[in-house]
């Protein structure tokens, strides 16, 4: 099993460590994979899930197998996140313009799944697109940090593994689960409360966030 050496900055995600993700990485370093390209397959995945929650709403389509497909496609684009770093360790192929395939193509993701999920079949639109505005703000909050010249802020309890595990867990289960299991309120079901969930998550995200910032700039000033 080949070892890849911790990445800085990086989001700290458990899954580096395994020893599929880390040989897959090497393998694809062996061949020269771009990581930018690791990173807008990731994209693309995530650009067709969405289209297929979206389709979910629709009658006349299979929503079960979409609602699956669009679970595999997301947890594709995770994938595509946890390796495309590795990959550019283990091949040597670190970019200049990799920081910025590693979190344009993110946002992205984050705004189409999202917003996809919103207008699923037994969801509600709005919550989609606050849903997408909220982790867009989490984003924007560890991004300020950095730009202070703090260490990057990855907690939770609504970051991007938390967001996306929620959507997919929904999707397999509006996937697998008995339309007497689905409960509705007025034509409202779990993908719209699942959406509930991710909007306050992110705010309470943003608000501990926050708080850190300002607690390393006054630790850093030397004041109270």
């Amino acid at each position: 099993m080949t070892t890849l050496p911790p990445t800085s900055d990086r989001r700290p995600i458990a899954a580096r460590r395994l020893a599929f993700i880390q040989n897959l990485a090497a393998a694809l370093a062996r061949r020269q994979v771009q990581p930018n390209l690791i990173s807008i397959i990731g994209l693309v995945a995530s650009l067709i899930a969405a289209a297929l929650l979206v389709l979910t709403s629709q009658p006349s389509h299979p929503t079960r197998i979409y609602f699956l497909l669009a679970a595999g496609l997301i947890q594709l684009r995770l994938l595509c996140n946890v390796i495309d770093g590795l990959v550019a360790v283990e091949g040597n192929m670190k970019s200049p313009t990799g920081e910025l395939y590693n979190e344009i193509p993110d946002r992205l993701s984050d705004i189409a799944t999202l917003i996809g999920f919103g207008y699923a079949a037994d969801s509600f639109p709005t919550l989609g697109y606050i849903a997408a505005i909220a982790a867009v703000f989490v984003a924007y909050i560890r991004t300020v940090g950095k730009g202070c010249g703090l260490p990057a802020d990855f907690r939770g309890p609504m970051a991007k593994q938390q967001r996306m595990f929620l959507v997919t867990v929904c999707s397999i289960y509006m996937a697998a689960a008995p339309r007497g299991w689905q409960p509705l309120y007025e034509s409202r079901g779990l993908p719209a409360l699942t959406l509930v969930v991710i909007i306050v998550g992110c705010v309470i995200t943003s608000l501990h966030r926050g708080i850190g910032i300002a607690h390393g700039l006054r630790s850093r000033a030397g004041s109270p």
